[in-house]
């Protein structure tokens, strides 16, 4: 099982990842102390979110670079999944320039298909299709509006289109106040529905919050890797124990 920690950039500082902010979590920090302590913990796979490039308000390029150029340069491999409003091939384009194994694209399966092809046509091996998912049920416009599409039904699209990885996010769920559950169970049943449905390695993020979720993890098949916001990651020494993996 791949464990990538996830970093959340906003600005420059690693945030806490769908918007927990002030919801008693680990506190916001600069990003590059935050790779530097998790390359001498001896992490081989990372993740990186420019959440600012995803909504449209600047980006946080340089800085992902850098973030890059400190994986390639570390004493050990260390594969990088970099995601947020790649939007375009010149985008692309740099990050591969700079290291990155993989990248995410999800806002431009809905709404830029020849974009996709584009992409496709020149960086096939390193693409990963995002698919935000509640309930099993497809949401964009900042996860808010359901598209009338089933996980599924969308990963069997983007497996026509050539795609060969799938990131499945696993979206929160309304709560009531005062009655959040602060650990909701994943999404398991989706995450290994997308997998029997295409045969593609699958990876999943966005509700793997504890070490018990993680152990579960392990049991879904064809579910390769899960992404942990990288927050919690650090915070949580039983993430560190137990699930380290070659970087391929």
């Amino acid at each position: 099982m791949k464990v990538f920690p996830t970093l959340n950039i906003r600005q420059g500082f690693a945030v806490p990842a769908l918007g927990e902010e002030g919801s008693g979590g680990p506190a916001s920090q600069p990003a590059l102390d935050l790779v530097h302590r998790l390359l001498a913990r001896g992490v081989s796979h990372l993740g990186v979110v420019d959440v600012d490039a995803a909504h449209g308000a600047g980006h946080n390029r340089p800085l992902i670079g850098q973030i890059l150029k400190l994986c390639r340069h570390s004493d050990h491999p260390v594969c990088v999944q970099v995601a947020g409003g790649i939007r375009a091939s010149d985008q692309a384009q740099f990050f591969v320039d700079n290291g990155a194994a993989w990248l995410v694209v999800g806002t431009i399966l809905h709404k830029s298909p020849i974009v996709v092809e584009q992409l496709l046509a020149r960086f096939q091996k390193h693409l990963t299709a995002a698919i935000d998912a509640r309930g099993g049920e497809v949401h964009s416009s900042g996860w808010t509006s359901p598209v009338g599409l089933s996980a599924e039904a969308l990963a069997k699209r983007v497996q026509g289109y050539g795609f060969r990885r799938l990131l499945f996010v696993d979206l929160p769920g309304e709560t009531l106040p005062g009655l959040a559950d602060t650990h909701p169970a994943p999404d398991f049943g989706t995450a290994r529905r997308l997998a029997e449905a295409t045969r593609m390695p699958v990876l999943m993020g966005g509700s793997i919050r504890t070490p018990a979720h993680l152990e579960s993890a392990q049991g879904i098949p064809g579910l390769q890797g899960v992404l942990v916001d990288a927050l919690l990651y650090e915070q949580e020494h039983a993430f560190f124990r137990g699930h380290a993996s070659p970087c391929a």
